[in-house]
């Protein structure tokens, strides 16, 4: 086309101010905000003047330029105004199979902790208030006697996350000061975020002994000089290395410590306070037994294998934590009332373990069997054919499911999904279209089928799944 013509076409594209004043578009202004429909008439005026310059817009024949270029707008505008007004943090239904899936939000929450963040953000509460004196209290005493409780702790104090814990941590007690860690123990978290460097920021030196395979006590000793401030042990929960191989344990480390008066830490990452062998899953040490062990600093994170808000926990001795507590990166650092809440509930049900097995969520997914997820599966399966079976083909596989959230990187759950194989489109356009969905609807590729793990699958969203499969699959879903 050449710039003379597609100049001419530009004539035909209406102003803004017309389309605004089309009854589909002053209906739509009712309902959402002006200024996101002002915003669609105008990015849809500009890709039609880009899709005209480039040839990639045909104009159909039998009808005036102007007339189809209006409904156009109109038509884009709306879907563009529509797509924007959604949420940017939307519903998703999580069919990976990854219990800890850190791009979807990590634990799902108990229904105490929903409700407790509910009661929290629908009034005033005693944050920092004492009602027993009337005085200021700590946002941190709801959930201090809890943690110390059932760690066996003498102190605990929380903060945003578990790599705020150990920056913390590391910046009161080792702050220009050798820190003593395993060349194996040198982990990198999500996000790239490596101890090396959260180390190098809290102003500590850290100081590598051993080799990756290796580490022996002594490697530890001989490191040990007048600079050295802090003997640190980090639990690899997001890798294994097996073979020839020799870890210092926490106790060995504690035994180090008190020998050349030195306080030692230990970061669990991933750390549970229940037994996860009895959940048929590889064994991990609990806070309570590194505590025994005698660490006088435990962190770990609070949205992993706890199973509840995101939050940086620390426990251990309260001469540490009393400094921790005074540290002014700490408030920088604190949870808010909505988390408080939340661990709060969440730490309730681990006063009883048969009742954080039924009523934490992520407890209760990684210890589901093959055989409990069985009768899901099948229903589920036969839901979707009843209202889909024409537009594709459904079954039920074996498959194994993941923990996530660098946690458990061992552990075999074995799992089933229906496994949905589209027949008029491809199986990644299926699964881009369920991204666009409401609910957004998460599964996993392979081959030529996307896998439904029920492992995921939350009480209540059964029906949802089946609907939005259903709709995207006869092509009724905005894609």
């Amino acid at each position: 086309m050449s710039d003379k013509d597609y100049t001419r076409l530009f004539r035909y594209i209406p102003p803004v101010d017309e389309v605004l004043n089309k009854p589909a578009i002053e209906s739509l202004a009712q309902k959402i905000p002006r200024m996101l429909v002002l915003s669609a008439v105008r990015e849809a005026a500009t890709r039609l003047r880009d899709e005209i310059k480039s040839g990639r817009l045909t104009l159909p024949a039998g009808i005036e330029p102007r007339d189809f270029l209006t409904a156009e707008m109109v038509n884009r505008a709306t879907r563009l105004a529509l797509s924007n007004n959604r949420p940017n943090l939307r519903r998703v239904l999580n069919l990976t199979g990854v219990v800890l899936h850190t791009n979807l939000g990590r634990a799902v929450l108990s229904d105490k902790a929903r409700l407790a963040i509910n009661q929290a953000a629908s009034g005033y509460s005693n944050l920092e208030l004492d009602l027993q004196t009337g005085k200021r209290g700590s946002r941190y005493a709801p959930v201090e006697g809890l943690l110390t409780a059932l760690t066996g702790a003498e102190a605990a104090l929380v903060v945003n996350n578990n790599a705020a814990a150990v920056l913390l941590a590391l910046g009161t007690l080792a702050k220009g000061h050798e820190v003593i860690v395993s060349r194996g123990q040198l982990v990198e978290i999500g996000g790239s975020f490596r101890i090396p460097e959260v180390m190098a920021q809290s102003g500590a030196r850290l100081v590598e002994v051993g080799a990756t395979n290796k580490t022996h006590p002594h490697d530890y000793q001989n490191a040990i000089t007048t600079e050295t401030a802090l003997l640190l042990h980090v639990h690899t929960s997001n890798y294994r290395i097996v073979g020839f191989t020799k870890e210092t344990s926490t106790a060995e480390l504690v035994a180090i410590g008190r020998a050349f008066n030195l306080p030692v830490m230990s970061d669990l990452g991933s750390g549970s306070l229940i037994n996860t062998g009895a959940l048929d899953l590889p064994a991990e040490p609990t806070v309570q037994e590194v505590v025994r062990d005698g660490a006088d600093v435990v962190t770990f994170s609070g949205d992993k294998l706890l199973g509840g808000p995101q939050a940086g926990i620390i426990v251990g001795k309260k001469e540490y934590l009393d400094r921790m507590k005074k540290n002014p990166l700490t408030r920088a650092v604190r949870i808010d009332k909505f988390t408080v809440s939340a661990l709060e509930a969440t730490l309730r049900d681990y006063l009883d373990q048969a009742e954080a097995r039924r009523n934490v969520p992520t407890l209760a997914m990684l210890a589901a069997r093959r055989n409990e997820l069985a009768p899901v599966a099948a229903r589920l399966c036969e839901k979707l054919t009843v209202a889909a079976g024409a537009q594709a083909r459904f079954t039920v596989l074996e498959i194994d499911s993941a923990v996530g959230g660098g946690a458990l990187p061992t552990a075999n759950l074995p799992s089933l999904a229906v496994a949905v194989q589209p027949g008029g489109i491809t199986v990644t356009e299926l699964a881009a279209r369920l991204r666009e969905t409401e609910p957004a609807v998460i599964g996993r590729l392979q081959d030529d089928a996307l896998l439904l793990d029920v492992r995921t699958l939350r009480p209540g969203e059964e029906d949802a799944l089946v609907q939005v499969l259903a709709q995207v699959l006869a092509g009724g879903a905005d894609g």
